[in-house]
């Protein structure tokens, strides 16, 4: 092969999954560059960038059950509320920043090993991702109070979402790997509106689960569409977030730094868990956070 032949015509001849790895782990590279750059030019405005031990923390164990399907915004966002780590109004961007590394590891885990129809794979990942790049613009302009509403709302429908999933009022999948035609458009267009709802920090993993089974497919292709289309909106829209300096710097790199490591064991040395009650539990800090977040809203 010539060094001179274009990337494009390499990436040409490999599987599909191959392409999305390479462009995936591409697109990983240049977020955390451009992430180094912006910051390291605001050095000078002061403030630490240090991450502490609780958001090390927080990231490890986030990661670690979103590896397993279980999600991490919510948990993250609680912890946030909680221990009044972050403002309300910094916490989207804090999540897609913060996370955003660890999920591309995730996704490189599992598009590698479970087999989906590629159209519909670069399909919903596309989608996704253009849901993204327009929700941001609208969450790094938008006050505080908009912010809390709709963040507030859109977490007690993904509650519901999740319980009715866990309760298996959902179909429970068939064994389709791909979709098409009409069914395909329909998904496309949903994933459409997760991405959009990504950034105002509502994880796309419970939604997209449940999709994917009403739409028969099984819900082991859910894997590599979820941590694929969260594996490259996050960096798109996480790069957005930070540079319009709308996040905390040091909570989010926490997320990365323990989030990092912890999705390697997750994937590696964890093979089976009892998660239905952990699953309930992620459901109830959902409904207090989301339940908190439009109180907060009310009052202010």
């Amino acid at each position: 092969m010539k060094t001179s032949e274009p990337i494009a015509g390499v990436l040409a001849g490999l599987p599909v999954s191959a392409v999305i790895l390479a462009v995936l782990a591409m697109l990983a590279l240049a977020f955390a560059a451009q992430w180094y750059r912006i910051e390291r030019a605001r050095r000078g405005e002061g403030g630490t960038w240090r991450p502490r031990l609780v958001d090390l923390a927080i990231g490890a164990v986030a990661n670690f059950f979103d590896t397993l399907g279980v999600g991490s915004f919510a948990p993250t966002t609680a912890a946030f509320r909680l221990l009044r780590r972050v403002p309300d109004e910094q916490i989207p961007g804090t999540l897609n920043a913060g996370h955003a590394l660890p999920t591309v590891a995730q996704a490189l885990i599992f598009i590698a090993v479970v087999d989906v129809e590629p159209l519909t794979l670069v399909s919903m990942i596309a989608a996704a991702v253009a849901g993204a790049w327009i929700g941001v613009g609208f969450v790094a302009r938008a006050p505080r109070r908009t912010i809390q509403v709709a963040m507030g709302a859109a977490l007690l429908v993904a509650a519901g979402l999740f319980l009715s999933a866990v309760l298996g009022l959902t179909p429970g999948g068939g064994e389709a790997r791909g979709l098409s035609g009409g069914a395909l458009a329909f998904a496309v267009a949903a994933n459409f509106v997760l991405g959009a709802l990504m950034m105002l920090g509502v994880g796309l993993y419970a939604p997209c689960l449940i999709l994917v089974s009403l739409l028969g497919m099984s819900p082991l292709v859910a894997f590599p569409i979820m941590m694929g289309s969260c594996a490259f909106l996050m960096p798109v829209g996480g790069s957005r977030f930070v540079a319009s300096g709308r996040y905390s710097l040091p909570a989010a790199l926490g997320l990365t730094l323990g989030g990092l490591p912890a999705v390697l064991v997750a994937a590696y040395l964890v093979k089976s868990l009892p998660l239905d009650g952990l699953r309930m539990l992620v459901i109830a800090v959902v409904v207090y956070t989301g339940a908190g977040m439009l109180w907060s809203a009310r009052r202010g």
